[in-house]
């Protein structure tokens, strides 16, 4: 096929391959060719890619209803408002169409918790390296200088503290008084499959509960059974006052949720925010049918049981390599960290391996496959992986 998107916007680098056709963990090129998806659209398809339950659901929502507008009652919407609020121990949940904006949400949700508090100047604490979205908010909230590079000025209002290390929120609280909530993700997905210890999540709800601070979670990457869990701060034995989800909640339809309790939940009154595809009838049907099939068929359960086997399998096969500096996951989310800049590695990937990796920070290889992944699926990606990874090895060392 023709390259023919010269008139796209350059916001990607793409690579020069397109899919067209999906079934599970597989996908096909236009010339036929097939690849081993380990990054599920990355960490979006969750369930595989043209599952065929919610393709049909799909088909029978958009001959019946697409979108009508939040001026009315939405009843798939009510549906899956009480689903989601009764699996996660919150109490209200507002729609909308991306992580970015349920982020966007959480942050609204934050600064209006601060003036209640009569607090002028509302400071939310964000963590290094983190990745929240790519608003202006989120970007200004996120720990990634390159991200925001030519985006400035920022947005004010964010104080930023090193991750896993509840001794520098401590002392954020007492240098920046202002500060309301805290934001942070169970685990860093762009910053290179970094996971917070549960003592540390754990004492950041009790430093929050002491400080009348909201505990903000963004589950957008690690929510709906990505780390072997409905959501990776079970782990730790807590629950936020706000959580964030998106990805996998539409298996590749857009939809994002941002989650509340207590005084939290209540936060919000018309006119106050809002979103016009958000919460859409066929959104809420799919996601609705997500939750069906991972309760139905265990989907978290069986994340936690691959991902100790993706883990043991990368870790066997890698481990001494000498270009590796760890591995790290949880679930199956996994981060192999190189000696070096591998961005390469996507493309030769997909060439060489024919696999779909991401590489973030530069020096991590991300996996985040389909949580439907049959086990010899996951030991080919383990050793499509290491062969990648030592080939690599060797030429770089060559050069």
């Amino acid at each position: 096929m023709p390259q023919t998107d010269s008139h796209l916007m350059r916001a990607y680098a793409r690579q020069p391959v397109s899919f067209v056709r999906g079934r599970g963990a597989r996908l096909w090129d236009d010339q036929g060719v097939e690849y081993l998806d380990a990054i599920a659209g990355v960490a979006v398809t969750s369930l595989g890619h043209a599952h065929p339950e919610l393709a049909a659901v799909m088909a029978e929502q958009a001959a019946t209803l697409l979108h009508t507008s939040n001026v009315f009652r939405i009843d798939w919407q009510e549906q899956l408002g009480e689903r989601l609020c009764a699996l996660a121990g919150m109490e209200k949940v507002f729609f909308c169409n991306s992580g970015a904006e349920a982020n966007e949400t959480a942050l609204k949700l934050a600064r209006l918790h601060g003036h209640r508090k009569q607090v002028a100047e509302p400071q939310i604490l964000v963590m290094e390296n983190a990745f929240h979205g790519r608003t202006l908010a989120t970007l200004a909230a996120t720990g990634n200088a390159a991200k925001q590079q030519g985006f400035e000025p920022q947005m004010p209002g964010f104080v930023r503290v090193p991750y896993d290390d509840i001794d520098a929120v401590r002392r954020a609280a007492r240098e920046a008084p202002g500060i309301v909530a805290v934001l942070v993700e169970p685990v860093q997905g762009e910053g290179g499959i970094r996971v917070a210890s549960p003592g540390y999540l754990r004492a950041l709800r009790e430093f929050c509960d002491s400080q009348g601070w909201l505990l903000m979670l963004d589950e957008i990457q690690t929510g709906l059974g990505r780390t072997g869990a409905w959501f990776a701060h079970r782990h730790a034995g807590i629950t936020p006052d706000v959580m964030t989800l998106a990805k996998a909640l539409g298996n590749g339809v857009p939809i994002g949720a941002c989650l509340a309790r207590g005084a939290a939940a209540d936060l919000f009154s018309p006119g106050q925010h809002g979103s016009t595809f958000g919460g859409n009838p066929l959104a809420c049907r799919v996601a609705c049918a997500v939750l069906d099939i991972m309760e139905r068929d265990g989907i978290a359960q069986r994340a936690a049981l691959l991902g100790e086997r993706l883990l043991a399998g990368l870790r066997l096969a890698l481990g001494g390599h000498p270009g590796v500096q760890a591995i790290r996951g949880l679930g199956l989310m996994a981060g192999i960290e190189l000696n070096r800049n591998c961005q390469e590695l996507v493309g030769r990937a997909l060439a060489e391996q024919r696999l779909l990796i991401t590489v973030t920070r530069e020096r991590t290889i991300r996996l985040l496959p389909p949580l439907i992944c049959e086990e010899a699926q996951i030991d080919d990606i383990v050793a499509r992986v290491a062969s990648l990874c030592r080939h690599s090895g060797a030429s770089h060392q060559a050069v």
